[in-house]
This record gives structure tokens, sequence and C-alpha cells, in this order.
């Protein structure tokens, strides 16, 4: 084993854009920790692909991440290495419902999508700190931070209101603890617009599903539905040392989608 192979955490990686993003860091050769909340049938065969693909070492990590004893448990998941060089914080949840239905959100299903996609992050963040930080002298460089968000955080538009909301607060966390933990990590965010994944099959059935994807097809500028591969190739340019400059960003990529007017 490679004692100058990343260390790296991806939450929510036993498919989509989590999967995808493990196995490019996989490829470079590094240590995983794949880390699943139900899906472990998937999450076991993610692994294998990183494996095969050259990781140097795979953990697999079940947890939620929206409970804190669940975040300390997959940080401890990587303790035998002595540092960490990337936390990707991709695990996510959503209720689709009309934005004009407003009756059709509760107070817990706010809870629920920010215990996951706003809470979990930052207690992520904070259990992985030390071992960042330990990246950080280690490699003489900052250990990077990457928040998987949503071009709902920005606009407003999205799976739910209480979605929106969510991702909104993410990106705005995102400048805090760039901040509040330079100059030994870097905090970055990752805005995908549409992603051609089981996402919105799953929230909407098969053909609520065709009908969103031939939608944005037919509307963004690029004419083209984003793969998990093509933003994991964003959320991996900016866990990388090639980015080792950059912290408190929010980056987009839709395809063009902002521009329609």
């Amino acid at each position: 084993m490679a004692k100058d192979s990343l260390c790296a955490i991806v939450t929510g990686s036993a498919s989509g854009l989590g999967a995808a993003t493990a196995e490019i860091l996989a490829a470079s050769g590094a240590r995983l920790v794949i880390n699943y909340s139900s899906s472990q049938k998937e999450a076991e065969a993610t692994a294998e692909l990183c494996r095969r693909a050259g990781a140097a070492e795979v953990l697999v990590a079940q947890g939620d991440v929206s409970k804190d004893e669940d975040c300390r448990k997959i940080v401890a998941a990587a303790s035998g290495w002595g540092k960490l060089d990337i936390l990707v914080n991709n695990a996510g949840t959503t209720k689709h419902v009309a934005h004009a239905d407003l009756d059709g959100l509760s107070a817990e299903d706010f809870q629920r999508l920010y215990g996951v996609n706003t809470i979990g992050p930052f207690q992520m963040v904070r259990a992985a700190r030390s071992l960042l930080e330990a990246g950080s002298k280690a490699s003489g460089r900052p250990s990077a931070v990457v928040n998987v968000s949503s071009v709902a955080g920005l606009s407003g538009v999205g799976s739910s209101i209480a979605y929106a909301a969510s991702k909104g607060a993410l990106n705005t966390m995102t400048l805090s603890l760039s901040r509040a933990l330079a100059p030994l990590i870097r905090v970055n965010t990752v805005c995908p617009g549409y992603i051609d994944t089981p996402w919105f099959t799953k929230g909407r059935g098969e053909a609520g599903a065709k009908q969103v994807r031939d939608s944005v097809i037919a509307k963004v500028p690029l004419k083209v539905a984003s793969s998990a591969e093509d933003i994991a190739q964003l959320v991996c340019f900016l866990a990388m040392p090639a980015s080792s400059n950059m912290t408190g960003e929010v980056v987009r990529m839709d395809a063009g989608m902002h521009l329609i007017t």
C-alpha cells in the first residue's frame, strides 16, 4: 500500500454520483471508505468496482449521516490510516412535492431533509476534522471537503421547497466552514443540475422520470442530460491537489440551465 495514497470518505456512495466519484478516486490509487445508509448490496458492489479500478484499499461503512454517532462511526473506519485527504459529503435525500402544495410538506419533512442534506455534512466535517488536519500536515497542502449541493440551492427550484432550502443552507455553510477551517482544510461545493440517475425514477416513477429527462434535454443550451460520471469529474477536481488553491467556491454544473430565461 503506497504511503502517499490519498485517503477519502465518500458518503452516500452505494450508487449514483457517490459511486461514480468513488470509482474515479479509486483509479488514482486512493484508499476509500464507501458509505451507505440502507443499500448494503449496492455499496459492496461499488466497493468491488473500486478495488478493480485500482484503489489501494476499500472499506465499507454503514451509517446515516443525520445521526452524529453514525458520522463518527463512518470516520472511525478511516482512523487506521491516520489521516484523511478528502471528504465528499454526497449523501442526500428529498421529498417530491409541487412547490405550490404547501400542505404537502410537514415540519417533520423539513427536519428529515435538513438532517441529511445540511446537518449531515456539518457532522461529518466535525467528526473528520482531526484526520483532515493530519492529512494536511502530512502532505503540506490543505485537505479537501467537497459538498454535493444542487442548483436548487441557488435558484429555489427542485423537487420540493424543503429540498431547495436545505441545499441553500448547505451552500451558505460551505462559506462559513471554508473560513473556519482554513488554512488546513478547504471546503467547496458542487451544484449539479439534472443528473441522469435513478433519483427521479424513485421519486416519480419511470414515466415521470423520462418526462423530466426529455424536458431537460430539450431546454438546456448544451442539449444533454448530465450523467453521474460527468458531475463526478468536477467533484474529483475539487477534491484533488489540482484545485488546492480553491476554497469557499460554490460551483454550478448544469449544462447551461441557468441561462434559460
